[in-house]
């Protein structure tokens, strides 16, 4: 997940962790790669935003608008990058959703190693999609309508799809998200939190393990997917709808992408008419039973919990500094209700 998405209620300004030794080396360091991609060394990089993840627009004359990603070092592997690469392309060559596409070098490689002292970061590069993050006041559950539709045709390729081999993503289930090997924090961490709120979180977790236990990780409810399609990873231009930074994409429940897509405003009054939206917008692509919806509370308290320690595990991005000991608060009380539920 990367923090570059303005969160509701934040400036309507670019939200950056700035470095500014950071960025020298970066840009110093993607000025001499630029070539193997057939642009010149010379190309204006403008940064469009920085946490974990960099990311600059390249505008070149022969290929267009680009988008340069600078990966932060640990994360992800060579393989789980060329396997969300993979799978980028096969969106594009299949025709399912408009989402980025990679571009190669002149050799055809995909991925870059740039030198940052003792350590080698992984670049990579697709062509820019046009659009601005979609607004509260949007008509945001017309939008949910077509991002139903859209998950539904990502999920059925996921599905249909011959993964390549050596194919290798993230696992996003209850250890690594909530459990005893988390990929984004303790939620035990979570900023303001006293020892009343340790033990709401405590029984909410223990809830979220027993609930998912039941729900299983058959194939039928448990694939690829995106796992961070939130507002800002979804560009509308005009009346067109793009779905980007697949950074995130991982085996976990397909429901869950509903839960990722509010994420940060899943305490909203509006919440349900999105997910009415979302859900019957699925409904026009791919088969969704009424008792499977009716999962889709389970994984947005599962969504909220991993937030929250997100939060806390990234006390230093505006995102975190934003949202605050609140965020917990907020968290808490959702965590009421789903136990009364």
């Amino acid at each position: 997940m990367k923090d570059a998405g303005r969160i509701p209620g934040a400036p309507r300004r670019l939200q950056l962790v700035l470095d500014a030794d950071f960025l020298a080396r970066i840009e110093a360091a993607l000025a001499q790669a630029l070539p193997d991609w057939g642009l010149d060394r010379g190309l204006r990089l403008d940064l469009l935003s920085v946490s974990e993840n960099a990311n600059f627009l390249a505008r070149d004359t022969g290929l267009g608008d680009l988008v340069v990603r600078v990966h932060r070092p640990g994360y992800h592997d060579r393989d789980e990058i060329i396997s969300e690469l993979a799978w980028l392309d096969a969106l594009a060559r299949d025709q399912v959703v408009p989402a980025p596409r990679p571009v190669p070098f002149r050799d055809g490689r995909l991925i870059a190693d740039l030198p940052d002292g003792d350590q080698m970061r992984h670049v990579v590069m697709f062509r820019y999609l046009p659009g601005q993050e979609p607004e509260p006041g949007d008509d945001l559950a017309g939008w949910f309508e077509t991002l139903g539709a859209m998950t539904a045709r990502l999920h059925a390729h996921a599905r249909a799809w011959q993964r390549p081999v050596g194919f290798r993503r993230k696992v996003w289930n209850f250890n690594t998200m909530v459990g005893d090997t988390p990929l984004w924090g303790d939620w035990r961490e979570a900023l303001g939190l006293d020892r009343e709120g340790h033990l709401l979180l405590a029984r909410t977790v223990a809830r979220l393990k027993d609930r998912l236990a039941d729900i299983g990780t058959g194939p039928a409810r448990f694939g690829l997917v995106h796992a961070d399609l939130r507002l800002a990873n979804l560009l509308v231009d005009g009346r067109d709808l793009s779905l980007i930074d697949f950074d995130d994409c991982g085996f976990c429940w397909y429901l869950y992408d509903f839960a990722a897509a509010i994420s940060f405003i899943e305490h909203e009054p509006y919440v349900p008419e999105l997910e009415r939206a979302w859900v019957a917008g699925y409904r026009t692509v791919a088969e969704l039973a009424k008792d499977e919806a009716a999962l889709i509370p389970v994984f947005v308290m599962l969504r909220r919990v991993l937030l929250t320690a997100w939060v806390a595990s990234h006390a230093e991005t505006p995102t975190a500094q934003a949202l605050g000991p609140g965020y917990t608060a907020g968290t808490l009380a959702l965590c009421d209700t789903f136990l009364r539920g």
